[in-house]
């Protein structure tokens, strides 16, 4: 999607970069700009700027840097046109191809307007859970052995035995029946007409959720999307969550995604399947716990997860159902290249029965099997390696998934391989599709792997620090504030900075500038480039601008005068004397140059 360049230059000046990324970063302003410690790498000393004169930030540690539409594409791992969306989104600005659709406002308004009903049945259910209509649901959660900091946490509820009581208190709030229905929160069964047999049946409005513990989902940005209800009695099913609405679509999300936005560099989420598992986990101390909404793990919340940690720890219930779970979660996270490890519980318990029995120390100490090791323990359970028919296939099934490997970590996987079935390497590796060398050269050609050539920076001194003063020219000229006829394009030799300089005196805006850049070294330097420079001072602005111009001017004109006099035994008699006219020219031009500084 394209968006016009007037359109996005609103939407950068109405997201304002220091708000955007105080949302995640705690920023302490020092002089003209904002800093803290960067989100993108681990950190002790704040390295990290914001700019917002420039709406530009920039790690001096990591060397990130860009708009604040970059750093939401960085941080919440977005492309270009969702980053886009996701800001227009905060800010109510509806896209550029809606500005025309009546439609828009309408369906705007009535996503707004369901995500306050959320919100307010939310915290119906949180405050009935501390009332006598909510103890049996308290007694649950107590029982389950949950203290009040963590339901708080989670914002944990009770949905009352009445048939309509939360019904009739959102309508009192001014949400119409039909509203509710839309939402997921009350069933509507339409009205009878009298038959032979029965009577009239008028219209009626029930709850949804009824005598049930509730658990509220929100999203990442602290929308309360839908509700998982948990029965307390004997009524089916056991676990109750809310159907697709305009707001809530199950694959797209993870319960807990709130929290895991809050949590900085996570090297892994752990991904289970019950609500109760991440409540119980997350008050052990475990990090970066989320579930799945009531479904197997989807490619969308495979991408979703990518956006919080760099590898998905599968930890689903011993059972078979979550066994089987385990394959196809695996299969979906190396789709989306995640790196992914499974946790194997024991004795057929879930996360949360586990932990309660062991505690956080027999969790952290679990094995973390990779996609292969879990995989061929699941061919083990299903052979029978007593008898040689049942090792030959386990072989060969085995064999089918080794060949995915790289060579090392296939290494690792035939010796027991070997073991298990008595079948040499040899052979083992024949089933692959390799010979017997090929492992061992593979592994040493990766343990040793060819060096890159050598290639020096071919700039002379003089010319690198030529272009740092046309770096500095670019960065003084970005604040708008130099006269427009200070330069020309003639004055800068890198081929990225007189494109800069063509685009500022364009009116293009540093933030814009930023996004151009598809390579990240390039962003990187242009981020740093186009900061604001360390003066609020005009005069000192024009003067430091001047000072650049002369300097490499005074180096083009004696580069130009040096070749002119390199040429003159070359030249006739005519061409002689116009080039020494040319040289004359220069060197008087050179002396005001020299003069003036």
């Amino acid at each position: 999607m394209r968006f016009p360049p007037s359109w996005l230059d609103e939407l950068r000046a109405r997201a304002d970069i220091v708000q955007v990324i105080g949302q995640y970063v705690q920023l302490k302003k020092n002089g003209r700009k904002h800093w803290g410690l960067c989100p993108f790498h681990g950190e002790k000393t704040a390295s990290f700027s914001v700019d917002g004169e420039s709406q530009l930030y920039y790690c001096f540690g990591c060397k990130a840097g860009g708009s604040v539409i970059q750093f939401v594409m960085d941080y919440e791992r977005l492309e270009f046109p969702e980053a886009v969306k996701h800001l227009a989104d905060q800010l109510h600005m509806p896209l550029p191809q809606m500005e025309d659709d009546p439609d828009y406002q309408r369906r705007r308004s009535q996503r707004d307007r369901l995500l306050e009903c959320n919100k307010e049945a939310a915290r119906f259910f949180h405050q009935t859970l501390f009332t006598p209509a909510g103890a049996s649901a308290l007694d649950y959660l107590k029982l389950r052995g949950l203290t009040d900091s963590v339901i708080r946490k989670f914002g944990l509820g009770a949905a009352p035995n009445g048939w309509d009581t939360l019904t009739k208190y959102l309508q009192e709030k001014g949400y119409t029946a039909e509203e509710l229905k839309l939402v997921g929160l009350t069933v509507i069964k339409e009205a009878e007409p009298a038959t032979e047999t029965s009577p009239a049946k008028p219209r009626r409005a029930f709850d949804m959720f009824r005598n049930r513990a509730i658990f509220p989902i929100i999203d990442q940005y602290g929308n309360v999307l839908a509700f998982g209800g948990r029965a307390l009695g004997d009524v089916q099913p056991k676990y109750l969550n809310t159907s697709d609405t305009p707001v809530f679509n199950k694959r797209l999300g993870v319960y807990a995604a709130n929290l895991l936005r809050k949590e900085r560099h996570l090297q892994r989420v752990v991904l289970v399947e019950g609500y109760m598992d991440v409540v119980s986990l997350t008050q052990f101390g475990v990090p970066g716990v989320c579930a799945t909404l009531g479904t197997a793990l989807t490619p969308e919340q495979a991408k979703l997860l990518k956006r919080f940690a760099p590898a998905v720890y599968l930890s689903y219930d011993g059972d078979s159902a979550g066994q089987h779970a385990i394959l196809r979660g695996l299969d979906i996270l190396e789709a989306e290249g995640l790196p992914a490890r499974v946790l194997d519980f024991p004795d057929g318990l879930d996360p949360d029965e586990f932990i309660r029995r062991d505690g956080k120390d027999a969790f952290d100490a679990l094995p973390a099997l990779t996609p292969a090791s879990y995989r061929m323990r699941r061919l083990r359970s299903e052979h029978d390696l007593s008898t040689q028919e049942g090792r030959t296939e386990y072989a060969k099934a085995c064999a089918a998934i080794l060949s995915k490997l790289e060579p090392v970590e296939r290494e690792n996987h035939l010796q027991e391989l070997a073991v298990h079935t008595g079948f040499p390497r040899e052979v083992l590796l024949q089933q692959i599709g390799l010979n017997a060398s090929a492992p061992a050269a593979a592994a040493a050609s990766a343990a040793h792997p060819q060096q890159p050539r050598f290639n020096p920076r071919r700039n002379s001194p003089a010319a690198q620090e030529q272009v740092r003063d046309e770096e500095l020219l670019i960065s003084l000229i970005s604040t708008g504030r130099l006269p427009q006829d200070i330069a020309s394009e003639e004055d800068f030799s890198d081929p990225l900075l007189q494109s800069l300089f063509a685009e500022l005196s364009g009116g293009a805006s540093p933030a814009s500038l930023v996004e151009m850049q598809s390579d990240e070294a390039v962003r990187a330097r242009v981020s740093k480039l186009l900061l604001t420079p360390p003066s609020e001072n005009l005069d000192q602005l024009i003067q430091m601008a001047r000072e650049c111009l002369d300097r490499n001017r005074l180096k083009r004109m004696q580069e130009q005068l040096n070749e002119i006099m390199r040429s003159l035994n070359t030249l006739s008699p005519a061409e002689k004397s116009a080039a020494l006219a040319q040289a004359k020219a220069l060197s008087e031009r050179m002396k005001e140059l020299r003069h003036t500084k």
